[in-house]
């Protein structure tokens, strides 16, 4: 079971990052306005327009690729450094969610430390 978890921590990270980028694109989609209402919450923490695409983008792939151990070390750090400026961003306006993205970034950079599980395709190549 102990060689397991590794597993369950990779994709429980993993699914953070997609719940978030699925929830963006219902919001979005469910509302003819809802990307351009994405593009202004963003605005009101101060990040430019650009960041919406990027964003999903970003949080997609790593996400995905993390879900499936797919270049898990690189990925984990994307995320971990996704996760940090995402703490300093939307951490001035709502100061839980400082801690929330510093412990996300934490166990990402757990993750890259200890990358190796069994259900990874990582682990398929050995």
């Amino acid at each position: 079971m102990q060689k397991y978890q590794t597993t369950a921590a990779r994709m429980l990270l993993a699914l953070v990052f997609l719940g978030l980028v699925l929830l963006r694109l219902a919001a979005i989609m469910n509302n003819p306005d809802g990307y351009l209402q994405y593009q202004v919450t963003l605005g009101q923490f101060g990040l430019p327009t650009i960041f919406a695409p990027l964003l999903i983008l970003i949080q997609l792939i790593a996400g995905l690729s993390l879900f499936f151990g797919f270049k898990t070390v690189l990925f984990a750090r994307i995320l971990a450094g996704l996760a940090v400026f995402l703490a300093f961003v939307l951490g001035t306006k709502i100061p839980e969610l400082f801690f929330l993205y510093l412990g996300i970034a934490g166990g990402m950079l757990l993750l890259s430390v200890y990358p190796q599980s069994p259900c990874s395709l990582d682990n398929r190549k050995k």
